[in-house]
């Protein structure tokens, strides 16, 4: 299997606090969220015991302010992405820090009412978000050749975080 891989990450989970939304130097909008999933066991006494994993996601552009907008702290959400490994190095002790996190191309709203999130299907694209309209078509519609001018690639010093 040469020269292939995968990259893919699905979460199901509900949000630890609000979102936050910040922007990088060039406008472009990011959301940083922290997720958890639960699991549940029995331990090697018979015991049922409940494991809590916490994710990073980063999400951009349009679902960094559909996140803004419709998630809240306890909110069930779906979460499709890949994941991202980041280093910098610490201003305070001079040591590189790594982070892994999940970048999100996919967001689906699950709680109901109260729960703070309403219901629906949002993924990444270059012209905003697609509203699931139930099928399982790619909306997405392809990038431009040529950015706009003074638009560069984004790097990690555009993270604001």
């Amino acid at each position: 299997m040469a020269g292939k891989s995968l990259n893919r990450v699905q979460l199901i989970g509900n949000l630890g606090k609000d979102p936050e939304i910040k922007y990088t130097p060039q406008g472009t909008p990011v959301a940083k969220l922290t997720i958890a999933t639960n699991e549940r066991f029995k331990d090697k006494a018979g015991e049922w015991q409940d494991r809590t994993e916490w994710h990073n996601v980063v999400l951009w552009q349009r679902l960094a302010e559909i996140a803004g907008e419709y998630l809240k702290k306890g909110g069930k959400v779906y979460i499709e992405g890949r994941l991202q490994t980041r280093s910098w190095d610490d201003k305070t002790s001079g040591q590189k820090k790594y982070m892994t996190e999940v970048v999100a191309s996919d967001l689906i709203l699950l709680g109901g009412r109260g729960e703070g999130s309403g219901g629906g299907d949002f993924k990444e694209s270059s012209r905003g978000a697609s509203s699931g309209g139930g099928n399982n078509f790619d909306q997405r519609t392809p990038e431009p050749e040529h950015a706009a001018a003074g638009s560069g690639p984004i790097t990690d010093e555009d993270i604001p975080f």
